[in-house]
């Protein structure tokens, strides 16, 4: 039991490791643990009781709001509410809160990636295509415009179960379930700004802390337990060599 608790310790470590690196990401969503005592397992770990295996029983992405900075640039765009930028990934959409975005060579607006975003241009999704050096300016409900002319309207997903959203890196999302389908998002818009990681430095730390604490007790009743194991051994090698 006390090795599978490594195990599990191990893979919260790992988890709260890559939150507390993240604390810095923009539209960063914090993971984390549904921690359960008994893993159900088929085989369990030197003959032990799978059903006595502790265990992280599963790991949940928190997509709370993260808190919105001011920038001052036409291009960075933060979400109020629920809902995810999309944009064309090469190997289909994308979904992010990460608004940071840029324009191209070719004047298209895309991610920080390079990930073109997608948008309803005159009834069909298209890309936004600016013209000129003029700023665009972007309405709540994600229409951009340029010079007084619209160029379209950003798309802006939303699930009604956010469980179907698998991490692709820190930023993006993917649909794993195509059967899903996005509803109608409950967002806005906000120009010139952007969300920041929905991680509390301080509260990852704390865990990280914890959890290596409880790292070191659970070694130490491994080791505890192969010491009395060598002494046991010993004893009844005394009592069969009296004999």
């Amino acid at each position: 039991m006390a090795a599978s608790g490594l195990r599990s310790r191990m893979q919260a470590l790992d988890m709260l490791s890559n939150n507390l690196a993240n604390a810095n990401t923009n539209g960063f969503k914090l993971d984390r643990e549904f921690y359960s005592l008994f893993s159900g397992d088929s085989i369990g770990i030197d003959g032990e009781d799978p059903s006595q295996m502790p265990e992280v029983k599963s790991q949940w992405t928190d997509f709370s709001q993260g808190t919105l900075t001011n920038t001052r640039n036409p291009l960075d765009m933060a979400l109020t509410g629920q809902g995810f930028f999309t944009a064309n990934g090469p190997s289909g959409p994308l979904y992010t809160r990460n608004g940071a975005f840029q324009l191209s060579n070719t004047g298209v607006l895309t991610t920080s990636e390079g990930y073109p975003l997608k948008a309803i241009v005159n009834g069909v999704e298209g890309v936004i295509q600016t013209q000129g050096q003029d700023p665009i300016q972007v309405q709540p409900d994600g229409t951009v415009q340029q010079s007084g002319n619209a160029l379209g309207q950003l798309q802006i997903a939303n699930f009604a179960d956010l469980r179907t959203l698998e991490k692709m890196g820190n930023s993006y999302f993917v649909n794993a379930n195509a059967a899903v389908k996005p509803v109608a998002p409950q967002a806005a818009v906000a120009q010139g700004q952007l969300e920041g990681s929905n991680v509390a430095p301080a509260d990852a730390a704390v865990g990280l802390v914890s959890v290596m604490r409880q790292f070191e007790m659970l070694q130490k009743a491994i080791m505890t337990t192969s010491d009395m194991s060598k002494q046991a051994i010993q004893e009844v090698a005394r009592v069969g060599g009296g004999g």
